[in-house]
């Protein structure tokens, strides 16, 4: 055996090592998770409001909640950042400025998310005057959901090949047309991936929301964007951290937990099954 096979194979190795011990990290998560929160999973759980100080009762209106943070959010992101990626792609001009946007956009991709909620307390809850609500919430996790969206959608459009935008622009297309008509759709599968991405982190964020949005508690459904909400991710936390009763409090945040992953993961699998069909009719 040269040292060429014996390096492939020893590559191998270690890649299928590092696969095996990830996989079993997030078995062991999810069994965890499982384990501790099937117990109060019922419908009751799912559809009725929490009582008797959040020991007993459901999470329906976290859920609503969240649901809501997340949709507004995501909706407010994904135009911008679309329309973002596209001018940095087919429009940006000085190169300099391109250069200092997307450090910009780098920097803030990086940023703690702790920092976003402090950010969107002092400009929405405080300048702005909208008060601690879902649209600060969600106003909040759109500029979070931004930089990763923007690069997705960047990275996204750069795959598409030249030939298609020159084989448009010879036919008499005008740029905007061939930006809407030919770049965008081929790109979109890969725009959608971005977008699920996005939405599993901003679905499970406690700190932007902490601040901007989010209550300890309450019985009844935001009636508009100006109502504060209770949201899964900062319901697990108060649980974990703020409740007098752990025996009964303890499971009911696991059982959170488990249902904020399945939301996640539906969501997900919805956006997975959109992108996949638009593959196939494309192929056809």
């Amino acid at each position: 055996m040269n040292k060429r096979k014996l390096y492939s194979y020893l590559g191998t190795g270690i890649l299928a090592l590092a696969l095996f011990i990830t996989f079993m990290f997030l078995l062991v998560f999810i069994s965890r998770m499982f384990y501790m929160g099937y117990k109060v999973i019922s419908w009751e759980f799912i559809f009725s409001a929490p009582r008797n100080a959040m020991t007993e009762g459901g999470i329906y209106p976290a859920i609503v909640g969240t649901f809501w943070l997340t949709t507004l959010a995501i909706l407010i992101a994904l135009p911008l950042g679309v329309l973002t990626a596209i001018y940095l792609t087919s429009y940006g001009k000085p190169v300099w400025m391109v250069k200092v946007l997307k450090i910009a956009i780098n920097t803030l991709a990086g940023t703690p998310s702790i920092i976003y909620g402090l950010f969107g307390m002092a400009i929405f809850v405080s300048f702005m005057g909208f008060d601690v609500s879902l649209l600060s919430g969600s106003l909040t996790l759109a500029i979070l959901a931004l930089p990763m969206i923007i690069n997705t959608t960047e990275e996204a459009i750069r795959t598409v090949p030249q030939d298609f935008e020159h084989a448009s622009l010879a036919l008499g297309a005008t740029k905007r047309q061939t930006i809407m008509r030919v770049i965008l759709p081929t790109a979109l599968p890969n725009i959608l991936t971005g977008t699920i991405i996005s939405i599993g982190r901003i679905a499970g964020e406690t700190a932007p929301i902490m601040f901007t949005a989010a209550t300890f508690f309450s019985r009844r459904l935001p009636k508009g964007v100006s109502d504060e909400v209770m949201a899964l991710p900062y319901h697990i936390y108060a649980l974990m951290t703020e409740g007098t009763h752990a025996r009964s409090q303890v499971p009911i945040a696991y059982g959170t937990a488990l249902v904020l992953l399945m939301m996640v993961l539906i969501i997900s699998a919805v956006a997975i099954y959109i992108r996949y069909s638009i593959r196939r009719k494309r192929k056809w």
